[in-house]
């Protein structure tokens, strides 16, 4: 069974000092893929290293976190501008970018321009999008009002089945990336799995954090997507090795892997 991990964060802080061996167990528990999303300017380096180390199993997306965007965001996204021209090709996607209103609402207003501004340069570029989104779907979806049609994931989905229409009618055909929170007990996204179908699901960790059942109150890592495909498969009624074959397919088919 080969599963990919489309959103992963192995590099942090969180995984040294020897985040190369999670990696290593990640592919030696059948995640031979797994996509490293950025998230702020401090991130870019190691991210780059843990990918050298593994140019066969690992992917890089560029962009900057909207819990990263504060009174400096014009320079912020400065830096990560200049890193995307300057490796483009390495980059699978524009990502993780989008909005982020349960910590802090101050800088609303900056989240939305940083989200069109990177919008646009995943157009430009052909490239899809990895959408962080908390407790901000209106004030996301007012941004890809001018953006309709675009290509991507909503990473991280745990909204309603409500969500998951208003997604495909403003934003485009998006794929939904599913993690642990589907195991835990008083989420109710496994009820929106069917609207949402093995077609368009993208299995990920979200590492170090949102650890699935039954390995809950430990650091998660790309390893642990195993139990969340089992329970997804379960779900749909499904083998796992179907579901791994179905979701696999779908991070090759939107990233370009």
């Amino acid at each position: 069974m080969n599963l990919t991990d489309t959103h992963t964060h192995l590099y942090l802080e969180e995984f040294a000092p020897a985040p190369e061996e999670v990696v290593e167990r990640a592919i030696e528990s059948g995640v031979d893929k797994m996509i490293f999303p950025n998230v702020g300017v401090d991130t870019i380096e190691p991210m780059k290293q843990l990918n050298a180390k593994f140019p066969q199993n690992s992917y890089m997306a560029m962009g900057l976190h909207p819990t990263e965007i504060n009174e400096s965001a014009d320079d912020l996204y400065a830096v990560i501008l200049e890193e995307f021209n300057s490796c483009i090709g390495k980059w699978v996607a524009v990502g993780e970018i989008g909005m982020d209103l349960y910590w802090d609402k101050t800088f609303a207003s900056q989240q939305q321009d940083i989200l069109d501004r990177q919008l646009k340069l995943a157009k430009q570029n052909n490239l899809p999008v990895i959408i962080h989104c908390r407790e901000a779907l209106d004030a996301t979806l007012e941004v890809f009002e001018n953006h309709r049609g675009m290509k991507g994931v909503f990473h991280s989905f745990s909204g309603t089945e409500r969500d998951v229409e208003r997604i495909r009618n403003i934003a485009g055909d998006f794929y939904f990336g599913i993690n642990g929170v589907v195991t835990f007990k008083n989420c109710d996204v496994k009820s929106v799995l069917p609207l949402i179908t093995p077609e368009r699901i993208l299995l990920e960790t979200d590492a170090p954090y949102l650890t699935p059942v039954p390995m809950r109150g430990k650091r998660n890592e790309s390893s642990y997507l195993v139990h969340t495909a089992r329970f997804v498969a379960s779900s749909f009624g499904i083998k796992e090795e179907a579901l791994a074959d179905i979701t696999t397919a779908n991070a090759s088919s939107l990233f370009n892997i």
